[in-house]
């Protein structure tokens, strides 16, 4: 989320305005090794988001207890931002209002999509495997329900989603682009290519699953039918079943 290219923001200031010490920003770390435990609790989280789509971390740690999870609250919302179904919004009002600065209105309100390439859905997903997770991002037309491009990352820094666009862009274009309100679309990066390439932006309400409707039916379908049936061995594996499905 930290921009390190910002020229009008330090990264000192970045870093209060997330909540977060400058250190971390700082030090180039690994991605945290999940323990085994909670990669299964992971999978439970992801299996039962799947389905409702609409939970948050409160009715998800419910949900858990309720099937004998020993889980709080803390516990879960760390899992849901790990895995990126949670969205991370900052918590001091300067912070917000920051934020703000990045969040486009929703524009497929009421509109008719008649037409390839008028609109783009994008969204990222998680993926689990048999000993551990991956994360997809698809580019879909609303249209046809064509799957534009995709990529699979083993982490979500926000380099593997604007790759997998500028490699969308290059082929043709939407006129709208919509997604939610994670830090892959809330940020300059992002917009700017956009606004290079002519692509109107389209954002979902804080909250409101249904605006993404049609990019969750495909997430839904690809996991019943293709990762809840089988346990991939690694990456590898993963993405040839993806790329074949």
């Amino acid at each position: 989320m930290v921009e390190r290219d910002n020229q009008e923001i330090t990264i000192k200031r970045q870093a209060e305005l997330l909540g977060i010490h400058r250190s971390n920003v700082y030090r180039q770390r690994e991605p945290r090794q999940e323990t085994p435990e909670n990669v299964r609790l992971m999978h439970e989280i992801d299996t039962l988001y799947t389905k409702h789509p609409y939970f948050g971390y409160r009715r998800m740690t419910s949900k858990l207890q309720e099937q004998g999870w020993p889980v709080n609250r803390k516990r879960v919302r760390r899992l849901m931002r790990v895995m990126g179904i949670e969205v991370i919004y900052p918590g001091p009002n300067l912070s917000k209002r920051y934020h703000a600065q990045y969040i486009r209105p929703y524009l497929l309100r009421g509109l008719s999509i008649d037409r390839p390439n008028q609109v783009w859905g994008i969204d990222i997903t998680y993926l689990r495997m048999g000993k551990g997770f991956m994360y997809l991002f698809v580019i879909i037309d609303w249209y046809s329900r064509k799957i534009i491009d995709h990529e699979l990352s083993s982490t979500l820094e926000k380099a593997f989603v604007l790759a997998c666009l500028k490699r969308a862009l290059g082929r043709c274009q939407p006129e709208i682009m919509n997604s939610d309100q994670g830090s892959h679309f809330t940020n300059a990066d992002y917009l700017n290519l956009l606004t290079t390439h002519d692509v109107k932006v389209s954002m979902d309400g804080k909250g409101r699953a249904r605006d993404n409707s049609r990019t969750e039916r495909f997430f839904r379908s690809l996991k019943y039918e293709e990762i809840y049936l089988n346990e991939y061995e690694n990456p590898r594996v993963l993405r040839r079943a993806i790329t074949a499905y």
